[in-house]
């Protein structure tokens, strides 16, 4: 199996992904006279400057996007280092469904791996949230130098769990992502934990769910809910 990692095993603390929630507070901590009403302004040019991309972008570079934004052209290195810096508390957290689905397909010996557009570290932040040893792999597009939906990501992952692509199962918050995986010769599962699930593609609304469905051998896990298709073929 190859899963994408945020969306999917971990949310953001705070709500949001990038910048991290500290972001504010650091940059005023370093330039107080920045008007706090354009950080939306800003946020917004840096998820732009992300999208335009073909790759995933070193952080310094995403977040002089964002900072030129709020008239801090030129940041100190003394800013950048900080905003690099691991935070004073976490940034990520895993979805409750996580740590038990992990362990049940580990147990019944599916083989596992991440495939995600992110930056290099994600395989650090996994082990600290007590999960990255269930995986045989990390692709991190920021190493690849590609994102998904590039067929190198997808490849790289199947290769890590030695498997071929009609034998995983890609699983994805994002079914366009997941539908391109398909095209490939995968299978895909779009996981779709709130919203109007996809049409024409094979979805889950829990982690539960979607290891009863791979590996129906398995008990449902404990308090698990689920409205699904099957997988995609």
């Amino acid at each position: 199996m190859l899963f994408d990692a945020g969306g999917v095993l971990t949310r953001p603390v705070g709500g949001r992904w990038n910048p991290r929630h500290d972001f504010e507070s650091v940059v005023v901590r370093h330039h107080p006279e920045v008007d706090t009403a354009r950080f939306p302004e800003a946020i917004a040019a840096g998820q732009r400057f992300l999208d335009a991309g073909e790759t995933t972008p070193v952080r310094a570079d995403y977040h002089r996007a964002v900072l030129v934004v709020l008239g801090v052209a030129e940041p100190t290195p003394a800013l950048l280092t900080e905003l690099e810096a691991p935070p004073s508390g976490p940034v990520v957290e895993l979805y409750p469904d996580v740590p038990r689905t992990l362990e049940r397909l580990h147990a019944a010996g599916i083989r596992m791996s991440v495939v995600s557009d992110n930056w290099a570290g994600l395989e650090a932040g996994l082990d600290g949230l007590g999960i990255a040893h269930f995986f045989a792999g990390f692709v991190v597009s920021e190493l690849m130098g590609c994102t998904k939906p590039d067929p190198r990501m997808y490849a790289a992952g199947s290769a890590l769990i030695d498997l071929p692509p009609h034998e995983c199962l890609f699983v994805d918050d994002d079914p366009e992502l997941v539908a391109a995986a398909v095209a490939l010769g995968y299978r895909g599962v779009a996981l779709v934990r709130d919203g109007e699930p996809p049409s024409g593609a094979g979805w889950v609304r829990t982690l539960d769910a979607l290891a009863t469905r791979w590996a129906p051998a398995l008990p449902p896990a404990s308090g698990s809910s689920s409205c699904a298709a099957p997988p995609s073929s």
